[in-house]
């Protein structure tokens, strides 16, 4: 079990990297955006279709549902749940123009359509009791997570269900100094492959940082609790490497 979480971790954490997250990363999201989906497939050590399909077997669809997905990036959420659900009104958000770009070119190819969005996840800009689903992947570590569950609780309908995915700091510290240590080099190793550029080279400290000042799984879950979701649920991968949730919005 791990430590009861600290008071002050989102405090710290915004205080760490809110101006990161403000001036830089955008930069970051440009710069990755025409391999972001080859990088993760390489650093997940092919892993990263094994992680979306447990993501997606926690996400209960049927025809009609409308679906919103946060930090939407690439579309690759968007575009798995509509190839599983074909009538699902799925709505993208994301604040990068580069990862939305490359995201709408790949919903398009196959013939889908996502109605995308480019925005700020903190202040999102629909209407309360508006979505069956919201999602958010691979981006909880780059936000004000706590002010996003608010949000993602305003535009929920009542029993409508918030579905998260994210890489989490394990709780085991012998596991975490392993998977950092893993990851620098990780790191390292794609931008050399993919040539990145001067902004996707300097966030790699940034990234290892983000991560260690993060949450469990555990203690992700005891966030949403706090924050009024209930039927909170978990999935830990590789040890808590990464991190499967799922919550409902009280209601019906």
């Amino acid at each position: 079990m791990s430590d009861p979480m600290p008071v002050s971790r989102e405090s710290e954490r915004a205080e760490q990297f809110g101006s990161y997250w403000k001036n830089d990363l955008n930069d970051v999201f440009a710069d990755v955006a025409p391999y972001y989906d080859q990088a993760n497939v390489v650093a997940s050590l092919g892993l990263w279709h094994w992680f979306r399909k447990h993501f997606m077997a926690m996400v209960a669809l049927r025809p009609g549902l409308r679906v919103l997905d946060l930090c939407a990036g690439t579309n690759a959420v968007g575009i798995a749940l509509l190839q599983q659900e074909p009538a699902l009104e799925v709505f993208a958000l994301d604040r990068s123009v580069a990862m939305q770009t490359v995201g709408r070119q790949r919903a398009a190819a196959l013939g889908l359509h996502i109605e995308s969005s480019i925005g700020d996840v903190h202040a999102l800009p629909f209407p309360a009791a508006h979505f069956d689903i919201v999602t958010l992947q691979w981006a909880s570590r780059h936000l004000r997570i706590e002010v996003v569950m608010e949000e993602a609780m305003r535009v929920l309908k009542p029993g409508g269900f918030f579905h998260h995915c994210d890489m989490l700091r394990p709780a085991n510290p012998r596991i975490a100094r392993w998977y950092f240590g893993y990851l620098r080099t990780c790191l390292n190793l794609t931008a050399w492959l993919f040539r990145s550029g001067p902004s996707a080279l300097g966030c790699r400290n940034y990234f290892i940082d983000a991560l260690d000042m993060f949450y469990s799984a555990e203690e992700f879950s005891a966030l949403l609790t706090k924050h009024g979701f209930v039927a909170v649920e978990h999935q830990r991968l590789l040890a808590g490497m990464i991190g499967i949730h799922r919550a409902r919005k009280p209601g019906p």
